[in-house]
């Protein structure tokens, strides 16, 4: 599959890796960070895309390094293979405290790859309760992990914003934990100058105007708890 670039100045270069899953598995999206010749990889996958997702990478690096490996959460398809990526690279693995010691850590941080400031932003109970994303100041793409995620449809990048809901719309309603905390949530990355928002599965939103009506649309649905409640009163 070939790569493609979403941003691109000479040093500082955003990468979407298309599905290496073969069409057997959940589509999923690995993204590659690269600065001065130094890179983050988001989300690497499991083990079937092991090798594929291995060997574009390291031809995208062409003798760079890969300094870091980000884990948005723990589901398989985000975790799965971070052991071969740690034994065959010199990369640091970041996740959230969670899934580590069973110790929550809610707050952000930021990694510096080669000068180029990686903001991880925390995104708890949307939908995991250990869950962040990283915005890229320089490219100004936030990596939105699940969040924005859609399927079944054929285009990578979203070319009309309200026909795209019927990809996405029940996955949100059904998987993001609380209305509270998604705009919450909205209310923080509002404050960031977002170009390009790139979830882990479907189609990315490219463009201020298309970033800003999925995060319009984030602010105003319902999901999780706030929608479930009906089905517990009903079941008795």
């Amino acid at each position: 599959m070939a790569s493609i670039v979403l941003f691109d100045d000479g040093k500082h270069k955003n990468v979407l890796l298309e599905d290496f899953s073969g069409g057997g598995a959940v589509q999923a999206n690995q993204h590659l960070v690269i600065h001065d010749h130094a890179a983050m990889i988001l989300d690497p996958g499991g083990h079937k895309v092991y090798a594929k997702v291995l060997g574009e990478t390291t031809s995208l690096l062409a003798g760079g390094s890969l300094e870091y490996i980000f884990l948005s959460h723990q589901d398989p398809d985000v975790v799965a293979a971070t052991n071969g990526w740690l034994m065959t690279t010199d990369a640091t693995a970041y996740c959230s405290d969670l899934w580590l010691r069973f110790i929550p850590h809610f707050g952000g941080m930021t990694l510096d790859l080669r000068g180029c400031p990686l903001k991880i932003l925390p995104a708890h109970f949307l939908h995991s309760c250990g869950n962040f994303h990283v915005y890229d100041p320089h490219a100004k793409i936030l990596y939105s992990g699940d969040l924005g995620a859609s399927l079944g449809m054929a285009y990578r990048e979203v070319p009309d914003f309200k026909a795209h809901l019927a990809h996405m719309a029940g996955f949100h309603r059904r998987y993001m934990a609380s209305s509270r905390v998604l705009r919450a949530w909205v209310a923080m990355v509002r404050k960031l100058d977002i170009e390009c928002i790139a979830p882990q599965h479907g189609a990315i939103f490219r463009g201020r105007d298309m970033c800003k009506d999925f995060l319009d649309w984030c602010d105003t649905i319902e999901c999780g708890m706030d929608v479930m409640l009906d089905l517990f009163e009903a079941a008795v």
